[in-house]
């Protein structure tokens, strides 16, 4: 079975990478996704190969990132401690503590980051709690897939978590599902609604009245999250 470790992350002097360890690859893949910077690379990988890696493709990196900055909608959020930031419809405190850069944590209702003084600290938060809402996207949604699949009387053959710009959530010829991440923002019902709604997908691949009633079928008052969303959905996808 393929092994991937726990992510790492790199100081790289304006901007930090996730470092993903993986037996599935041979190559180094880097990315930037959501103003996010990741670096996918086999196991045995040493840090100072990674930091070389970075630093070669540094311009590139910048330039993906400046990008990602001009093409999203304006934020009212100033990733300062104090603001406050929705999971799965419960406000929480943002508290950003000065050090080297630790992920976002948790705890006692407050979510925690560790970043270092930066012209670019703000990115770094943000792309910090873009990270944690995904972690929790992988966990949660495939929980609550395996929850409600079998009340729905379906399998599907996967769940990936990706970024949608005006959807939250897909279902493919093939039988996966794909949700959109931010959904984790939307109170729970919504997000129990979203998943409901795609493995009803698995049985009927339309908006049909036919596929209305399967949803009807295991979540009666499907409707007043499906209005909810239509309604408040853009609210919860700022970040």
């Amino acid at each position: 079975m393929a092994k991937q470790l726990p992510p790492e992350y790199r100081d790289a002097n304006g901007f930090i990478a996730e470092v993903i360890r993986t037996n599935r690859r041979k190559s180094v893949d880097i990315r930037v996704e959501e103003g996010a910077v990741s670096v996918v690379v086999p196991v045995e990988t040493s840090l100072e190969r990674i930091d070389e890696l970075l630093a070669a493709k540094r311009r590139w990196i910048k330039e993906k990132i400046a990008l990602h900055r001009e093409m999203s909608p304006p934020s009212s959020k100033r990733y300062v401690s104090g603001e406050s930031f929705s999971y799965l419809g419960r406000n929480y405190r943002l508290k950003v503590e000065k050090g080297p850069f630790a992920p976002v944590r948790l705890l006692q209702g407050r979510l925690v980051v560790s970043v270092p003084m930066s012209t670019a600290q703000p990115q770094m938060i943000r792309n910090a709690l873009v990270r944690w809402y995904k972690r929790q996207a992988e966990v949660k949604l495939r929980e609550k897939v395996a929850r409600w699949a079998p009340q729905v009387g379906v399998e599907p053959s996967g769940v990936t978590i990706k970024t949608f710009k005006s959807r939250w959530g897909s279902c493919t010829a093939k039988g996966e599902l794909q949700f959109n991440w931010q959904i984790m923002m939307a109170p729970n019902r919504m997000v129990d609604y979203v998943v409901v709604h795609e493995l009803c997908h698995l049985v009927r691949h339309d908006h049909s009245p036919a596929f209305w009633s399967e949803v009807e079928k295991t979540l009666p008052c499907y409707e007043e999250s499906r209005e909810w969303l239509k309604r408040h959905g853009h609210e919860v996808t700022v970040l």
